[in-house]
Order: C-alpha cells, then structure tokens, then sequence
C-alpha cells in the first residue's frame, strides 16, 4: 500500500550554508519546532528531546553538502517516524522541504492537524532565521 505524502516548504532569505547549519542542529529545534518537544540535550552521544508522550531519540542524517536534514524520531511506545527534511539553494536564499507523512491509520483530521504543524514550525524557523543577524 502507496504512503501518502505532503510536501510542505518554505522561502527562507538566508544562504543554504546558515539555514541548514542551523537546522542540522538538534539544540536548535525547540526554537523553532516546540511541539516536538522543549528539552532537547545529548546524552552519550545520542540526542533526546523530552516530548509530552516521555523521551524520544534524534537521529539525524551525517552532515553533507546536499542539504539533507533527514532524521528518525524513536518515540517513546518504541515506534520510528522517518522525517525526510531539506535545505535547497535558491540563489542566495533557501527553500526548506519538509515531507510530511501520513502514518498507517491516521484520519484525514489527524493528517490535516499534523500538516498544520508543520507549517507553524517552518514559519517559526523562517523567523528565527530571517530575524538573525546577517
């Protein structure tokens, strides 16, 4: 059975280097996705960000010059959510792609509050980082 998927993006005035250097690193997601979690800290190099569901690992991509952010989420039940994320060049600004997947059983609702998640959470990293100096 086909996956659905949304792909969802931004427009960020800021170079594809700053962007994705700043997204690449999990300290940064409370500042611009709360609703993973407030706490993120690394513990015997494993990242853990406290969710209201209880601890969750972050396992992101190694750092690369293709601008992928991919990262696994394991939850806290013990299941692995798959987050393809990228930074793309668009001149001297960046588009960040954020593929949203719907999850086996999930509602339309649920998949349409998930969706409005995400864009929250990349207007709030197009302000953190448009509000940046430089």
């Amino acid at each position: 059975m086909a996956t659905e998927s949304r792909h969802l993006s931004v427009h960020i005035d800021r170079p594809v280097a700053k962007v994705y250097a700043f997204a690449a690193d999990p300290a940064n997601l409370p500042r611009w996705a709360p609703g993973l979690g407030g706490s993120v800290v690394l513990v015997d190099g494993h990242w853990y960000v406290d969710t209201p569901e209880g601890r969750a690992r972050l396992t992101f991509a190694s750092a690369n010059e293709y601008g992928v952010l991919d990262h696994e989420v394991l939850t806290p039940s013990g299941e692995t959510v798959y987050v393809p994320l990228r930074a793309i060049a668009d001149g001297d600004a960046t588009e960040v792609v954020f593929s949203l997947r719907r999850m086996p059983g999930m509602s339309d609702a649920d998949f349409d509050r998930d969706t409005a998640l995400v864009e929250a959470d990349l207007a709030r990293l197009k302000a953190v980082l448009e509000s940046a100096a430089g």
